[in-house]
């Protein structure tokens, strides 16, 4: 439209493991119903990479393709499966500061910082990651600690945008909750912290309006003997042409 400039959406890429498909649905609505700006959401399923290397999950190597993936311009997010988001990620994105080459919550766990990074995919310093280098382990040893990158290259987030559960002390102002532990669904982490929240997104997530609302006003329905609207294809729909 005249007067008005495109607007790249955010640029999102999950971490994907079948075992874990509900974490899944949850994180990326949590995202969706959330977020004032376009996403494009995109799950890293191994095999649709040009990569088979893999570790304690499918992703474990699979999230340093994200640069690669964005084809090496602007900004993009990787985060693991097993997030609830609590907030607007264009708030995270508006972090973003293009002297970095990746941006992490440098929190407690240095292997966890690597959960969820912010990539400036445009930057020199991540052009060395390319699907060659990513599966070769004696060329990628140790990218969890973002061993490719000078410590002045990779910027900190605030903690509350990769809280990790069980790990970092307890808050209620999480962003970014990481249920690095196992999610709130398994009788080995009940009890965790924050599992209520994750219980009401996953309700959320996997409900439905009824037809009435959806369909009854739409040209699938039709109405009834007895005036009420029922779809089509149903064996006491009127049909009229």
């Amino acid at each position: 439209m005249s007067g008005q400039t495109y607007e790249q959406p955010l640029r999102i890429f999950i971490g994907y493991d079948h075992r874990q498909a509900v974490a899944y649905n949850v994180l990326q609505f949590s995202i969706l119903r959330r977020c004032s700006k376009p996403v494009a959401i995109t799950p890293l399923v191994l095999p649709t990479l040009p990569m088979t290397r893999k570790g304690l999950t499918p992703f474990t190597f699979s999230r340093f393709l994200t640069p690669w993936l964005g084809g090496y311009q602007g900004w993009a997010m990787f985060m693991d499966i097993d997030y609830l988001c609590l907030a607007d990620l264009a708030e995270l994105f508006a972090l973003t500061d293009d002297r970095y080459a990746a941006m992490v919550s440098k929190n407690v766990k240095r292997f966890e910082w690597a959960s969820m990074i912010l990539f400036n995919c445009g930057h020199p310093a991540n052009r060395i990651l390319t699907p060659d280098y990513v599966e070769d382990p004696k060329q990628c040893k140790a990218p969890h600690g973002l061993d490719w990158l000078p410590e002045e290259l990779v910027g900190d987030l605030p903690r509350e945008w990769n809280h990790l559960v069980g790990y970092d002390p307890p808050r209620s102002d999480a962003k970014l909750v990481h249920y690095t532990q196992g999610m709130p669904i398994f009788p080995e982490t009940a009890g965790s912290e924050y599992t209520e929240e994750w219980k009401a997104e996953h309700q959320a997530a996997n409900q439905t309006r009824g037809w009435q609302e959806l369909m009854a006003h739409s040209v699938h329905s039709a109405k009834t003997a007895g005036g009420g609207r029922v779809a089509k294809l149903h064996k006491d729909a009127i049909l009229s042409n």
